[in-house]
């Protein structure tokens, strides 16, 4: 059974935001606006995306 991802796209600059918000986005993998990162669908990421709703948006749940 294949594992269950999410993609997560930047959607605002990181620029102006806290060090610990730019730090979850760079953890996603997510550096520029534009951006999409696959991630495995679990609790971490989806506490990381929490943490940095208003920048990113779930693009598709696989």
């Amino acid at each position: 059974m294949a594992e269950k991802t999410v993609q997560v796209k930047l959607v605002r600059s990181l620029i102006g935001n806290k060090k610990d918000q730019i730090a979850t986005a760079y953890s996603l993998g997510l550096r520029k606006i534009g951006d999409v990162s696959t991630q495995p669908d679990n609790a971490q990421t989806a506490g990381k995306i929490r943490k940095i709703n208003h920048l990113v948006e779930v693009v598709n749940e696989a």
